[in-house]
């Protein structure tokens, strides 16, 4: 007579479940922090990749115009939402939706003026962190870099924007007018282009879930005015 095979089964304890469950949290913390910092890492080598994209745009761009930066206060003026400083920070408006629309014919991408830590971090609900870079909100590229040499629309143009000069005359004005920080300013490689949006925990009266935060941890990328790209750590960020 054929022996048969019995196969016998039974179902986890609860205790057993308990078990299993503690060590899928504790593996959970365990890959998660890394899997995040590697997300981090990746956005921001995109960003980098972004503002590299965007110097040479730019120097086309000069080239073309003999050196000259262009002097688009008007578009700073009545692109959508206008031209907006805030009570708390920044005190004047560095976004560059202009810039969009002085590019685009040398740089037509849109996903180049978006810097991936911005859309996936909680800077994507701050309207100083972002711009349409045009009229049509349809198809303008939205534009979360900033430019604090273009943050204000004054007349006569101040000696801290660059509106309308040439490279050396912006940074020889800048140097020479501007803060005692200023002075150690030599040239273009010094100067400050474009850079991520951040938010100081220095600064009072900011929303809480914004306060001390920047596009990348501990810093951001910046564009320079030689053609560079740089990250800075900044204590005032976490």
């Amino acid at each position: 007579m054929p022996s048969r095979s019995i196969i016998t089964s039974r179902a986890f304890s609860l205790i057993e479940l308990l078990v299993v469950m503690a060590i899928l949290a504790v593996l959970a913390g365990l890959i998660l922090p890394g899997l995040n910092r590697a997300l981090g890492s990746a956005r921001k080598t995109a960003c980098r990749s972004n503002f590299h994209q965007l110097a040479l745009a730019w120097q086309v761009y000069w080239n073309d115009q003999a050196d000259r930066i262009p002097d688009r206060r008007d578009l700073k003026r009545v692109l959508p939402g206008g031209y907006l400083p805030w009570n708390s920070w920044p005190k004047s408006d560095p976004r560059a939706g202009w810039a969009a629309v002085v590019l685009h014919d040398y740089l037509p991408g849109r996903e180049l003026w978006r810097c991936p830590g911005v859309i996936a971090g909680p800077l994507v609900r701050m309207e100083q962190a972002q711009q349409w870079g045009g009229f049509d909100t349809n198809s303008a590229p939205r534009v979360t870099y900033w430019m604090w040499r273009f943050d204000r629309t004054d007349d006569p143009v101040p000696a801290d924007n660059f509106w309308g000069k040439t490279l050396n005359q912006a940074v020889r004005e800048w140097r020479e007018s501007g803060p005692p920080a200023t002075l150690s300013v030599l040239g273009p490689a010094e100067v400050e282009w474009m850079v991520d949006p951040y938010f100081p925990r220095t600064v009072p009266g900011l929303p809480v879930e914004v306060t001390g935060v920047s596009t990348h941890w501990g810093g951001r990328n910046r564009l320079l005015l030689d053609g560079h790209v740089e990250s800075v750590r900044d204590p005032r960020v976490r």
